[in-house]
């Protein structure tokens, strides 16, 4: 794992994030939106990226990690968030997609760290 440094990356994610209260911004698959919902209480997919925002906010680490996996070849990288929902340090595994209206975030996996 290597701490994001890329100055063009690091923009993208802070362009995304900020929009965390935008729908489509951040994007949930069924996997982790139903992790979370079975074991963060009081926490929705919004509240959740309203989480990572305020992470990468105050300068918390996000890693990129080339992707050596053959199912997920479509990305050359995934970008980890690791930090405490309510005591409990959790994993949120991303990657970066395009869409019409810009980047996006999808968060592809969740769970404990």
């Amino acid at each position: 794992m290597v701490r994001l440094k890329d100055p063009e990356l690091l923009a993208v994610f802070q362009e995304v994030l900020s929009e965390w209260n935008i729908g489509g911004t951040i994007i949930w698959l069924p996997q982790p939106t139903e992790w979370l919902d079975a074991n963060i209480e009081g926490h929705d997919t919004k509240s959740a990226g309203k989480l990572m925002f305020e992470h990468f906010h105050r300068g918390g680490e996000i890693d990129q990690v080339r992707e050596t996996r053959l199912d997920y070849t479509d990305n050359s990288h995934h970008y980890d968030f690791r930090f405490a929902i309510n005591g409990r340090r959790v994993y949120i595994e991303t990657v970066l997609r395009d869409s019409p209206c810009g980047p996006v975030i999808v968060v592809v996996s969740m769970h404990d760290e």
